[in-house]
This record gives C-alpha cells, sequence and structure tokens, in this order.
C-alpha cells in the first residue's frame, strides 16, 4: 500500500542522460510523481526528490553521470536521490556508494520507482543516505516499463520496445536493458488515443531495437505501423533507430504512401567495412545497407536518412576507415552521428587486438562531421524556396520558434512572426534561407492548420 499523503507537497527535481528513450521515461516518472502530488521543482529551489536517470553507453557517459549524481546530491543536500537506468543497472554497487544516493533501481525496477521510493523513503532518511539498490541480472528484466511522454517538446514519444538481443561486440545496452521486449499493439493504441486527448500531433517510435517489436507477443512491427497510421487525430509518426536488417523492403513501401508517417529514417550503419562488420557481431553488410538507402530515396525522394557511425573501434585499420568515409561519401544520405568508440568492461571486442589511438579517433571523427555538415547543407539547400508544413515549438515570448517539417528539416520563424499561439501547430510556410548558424531554414508563415 503506498501512503500517497507521504508525497504530498514535495518537490522534484529531474535530471537524464542519453537517449531519447531515457528522456520520454524521465518523463513518465514525473507524470507518476505529479499523481502522487509531487510539483517539479523551480529555478533556485532545492528538491525533495531528485531523480536521475543515467546512460552508460560509454565511459564518458558513465563519467557525466557521476557528476550529475554529486551535483544533485551537493545543489540539494536534503533531498531523496534515486538513481536509475542503464548505468544503475550494470554498477548497482558503486552508483549507491556514491554519498548522498538513498536508493538505486535497476531496469526491472524503475516500473514500480513510486512503491520503492515509498517503502524507502518510509523508514526515513535521517542524517546518513540510505545507499540502497534493486537490480537483476540481465536473464531476470523482464518487465515493460510504459512511457508516451511529451516532455518539453511538443512531439510525444512513445516506447514500443525494449531491450536487445544482439549482443554487438562493443555494447553493453543488452546487459543494461535485458533482452528484447514489447507491449501489445492494443495496448500501445490506447496510449496513442490518450496522447489525441492531450492535443499530440505528432508521436516519435522509440526503443532500444523497435523493429524487434514483437518478441513478446508474436506480432510485426508492420503491423504496429499500419495499426497506429489508423489513429485520428495523430498528423505525424516519426520512427527512431531502426537496424538495417529489420527495416523491411514493406515497411520502407507502406511509409512512402502512409497517411502519417514521416519521410524520415535513422538508421544504424557503424562501420562501412563488411570487415569490421564482422567484427561488430552486425547482422547486415554493405550491400543490404546500400539497398536499403537506394530504396527508400526511389520510394520517397524527400527523405530525411540519418546514420550513426561509429568511429576507431578496435580492428579498424586506416584502410578500413577509408572505406567507410567513402561508402558514406557515396550514399544518398542527410546527416552523420559520429560517434568515438569507447571500451566497454566485459565486451568481447576488448579481445580485437588492432586498437586505434585517441588522436587518429578524433581525426577520423573530424572527417566524417564535416562529410555530415556537407551532406545536410546541400540536403536543406534543395528546399530554399519551396512551402512545407511546419509543426513549431513554443519559445519564450520574444525568441524565434523553431519546429521541423515533415522530411526534419529544421526550421525558424523570426521572433517577430512567432506567437505562443503557435505551439504545437501546424503551419504552411515558404522556406527562405538559412539562418545565423545555419543550424535552420528562415520560414516566412502562410496559413494556420
Amino acid at each position: 500500500m503506498i501512503d500517497s499523503s507521504a508525497f504530498q507537497g514535495k518537490t522534484a527535481a529531474y535530471f537524464t542522460l542519453g537517449c531519447k528513450l531515457n528522456f520520454s521515461e524521465t518523463s513518465t516518472f514525473g507524470k507518476m510523481l505529479q499523481d502522487m502530488g509531487v510539483r517539479t521543482v523551480r529555478k533556485d529551489e532545492q528538491a525533495d526528490i531528485c531523480i536521475i536517470n543515467t546512460c552508460s553507453v560509454t565511459e564518458v557517459a558513465d563519467h557525466k553521470c557521476r557528476q550529475a549524481i554529486h551535483r544533485l546530491v551537493r545543489n540539494n543536500p536534503d533531498a531523496f536521490v534515486v538513481v536509475t537506468g542503464c548505468y544503475a543497472q550494470l554498477e548497482p554497487e558503486t552508483v549507491s556508494s556514491i554519498e548522498g544516493v538513498d536508493l538505486v533501481l535497476g531496469s526491472n525496477e524503475k516500473a514500480n520507482l513510486i512503491q520503492f521510493l515509498s517503502e524507502a523513503w518510509s523508514g526515513g532518511k535521517g542524517t546518513d543516505s540510505l545507499h540502497q539498490y534493486h537490480s537483476v541480472k540481465t536473464k531476470d528484466i523482464t518487465t515493460f516499463a510504459p512511457s508516451c511522454s511529451r516532455g518539453n517538446r511538443t512531439r510525444y514519444f512513445l516506447k514500443v520496445q525494449d531491450g536487445c538481443d544482439y549482443f554487438c561486440t562493443y555494447c553493453t545496452i543488452p546487459y543494461a536493458r535485458g533482452f528484447s521486449r514489447n507491449p501489445t499493439i492494443a495496448s500501445l493504441l490506447e496510449q496513442v488515443r490518450a496522447t489525441v486527448a492531450e492535443g499530440g500531433k505528432e508521436i516519435v517510435l522509440t526503443g532500444v531495437n523497435i523493429g524487434d517489436f514483437g518478441r513478446t507477443t508474436g506480432e510485426k512491427f508492420i503491423d504496429l505501423v499500419k495499426s497506429l497510421d489508423q489513429v485520428e487525430g495523430i498528423h505525424r509518426y516519426r520512427i527512431s533507430s531502426l537496424e538495417p536488417d529489420l527495416l523491411d523492403d514493406e515497411l520502407i513501401d507502406y511509409c512512402a504512401h502512409s497517411r502519417a508517417f514521416m519521410p524520415h529514417f535513422h538508421i544504424p550503419l557503424q562501420s562501412g567495412s563488411d570487415a569490421v562488420l564482422k567484427l561488430m557481431h552486425r547482422r547486415y553488410d554493405k550491400a543490404l545497407f546500400a539497398h536499403k538507402i537506394k530504396l527508400i530515396k526511389e520510394k520517397m525522394p524527400d527523405a530525411f536518412i540519418g546514420v550513426d557511425v561509429i568511429v576507431g573501434t578496435r580492428g579498424e585499420t586506416p584502410e578500413y576507415f577509408e572505406e567507410t568515409y567513402q561508402f558514406l561519401d557515396s550514399l544518398d544520405v542527410t546527416q552523420l552521428h559520429v560517434f568515438p568508440y569507447s571500451e566497454r568492461p566485459g565486451t568481447s571486442a576488448l579481445s580485437i587486438p588492432y586498437v586505434v589511438s585517441d588522436k587518429d579517433k578524433k581525426l577520423r571523427s573530424k572527417r566524417l562531421l564535416e562529410l555530415s555538415d556537407k551532406k545536410t547543407k546541400a540536403f536543406y539547400e534543395k528546399y530554399i524556396g519551396r512551402e512545407a508544413e511546419v509543426l513549431f515549438e513554443k519559445a519564450p515570448r520574444g525568441k524565434a520558434m523553431h519546429g521541423f517539417t515533415r522530411n526534419y528539416i529544421r526550421v525558424e520563424l523570426p521572433a517577430a512572426q512567432a506567437s505562443p499561439e503557435m505551439d504545437n501547430q501546424l503551419v504552411d510556410v515558404k522556406l527562405g534561407n538559412f539562418n545565423y548558424d545555419q543550424s535552420s531554414l528562415i520560414a516566412y508563415p502562410k496559413d494556420k492548420k
């Protein structure tokens, strides 16, 4: 039995590191606490509860998590501090030993955050940190914590899947998130209808390996997409990162003719060398990846395609990197998300003998980021002078508003033409030239929908 009275009138601070899935989950934590009578802390106000949702994809991420914990403890000395997320799952004892940490929840336990918080809190923190932790082994992570959250954005993030069965050699996420699992299509449709009732217009489908949807329920990702497309009131869906081998030709064809699925894809490549892909234990080769890009562009010429690339992995010789660079240069993609390789304890990649120096990782990253900038700019330039539909996001009064076109071009509406009423509104605009920092195209509004 949860004593809701203990929560009434309390304040909470939230800090999130890592992926969009983490941000979605944190937003859900906030909604759960809000329903218990807890409000979000105001600026320069000390919190009664601190929730830190962590990431562990790189060594840098681990370091940032520890820094965030120390900072929140220092700024909120009397707060009850809860740490969850991937770093908490992988290193629960280490995290729980940090001064000021009261409760650590692993991937299986965070769905029951309120219950754990209530039980731990009822005992009283006193003057000392509780240093409690709850986590299970990877094989025992079976719960699915639903999340469909707006957070501070116009777009909603719908969690459709969690966990991963792939076990790529460089990655710890399967150990942090558990095996692939998902809710039913019917339950997801209920969440989408609730989003419509709240006024939501755009939803991003999130997860760890969303193309693997259906492992738990026997359903298919394409069936989920078709079902979501039928929900009236949602104008836009976007699919977050989707593995190339799970990006079915049928799905590409469907999205090309869909009512609400946008011409926008995010596809992890990781390496443009087949030899390196084998070392990574990826489940595709360059030929398959190139086929998917070609097919998308044939069906949806205006599609925005983002690509993940890891540079400097073990085994990536200079020759293999050049192969990657030339392959990416040849592809009709829009943007590269470049990640320098970070060694993670316990991964099989550590047995690969060839090690890339930090200096070379930086140089390779720089070259790929420059290539990305060139491709993104060229993509944007094609749309200068065209008309487009933009979903705008709220901005402080007197500031420029920003939003995205159907094919994910970032657009800036000058402050003189912006208004709070445009928040979460679909607006027809004419696209002008680049803004001052070349991050967006300037928009000139026509009318609202």
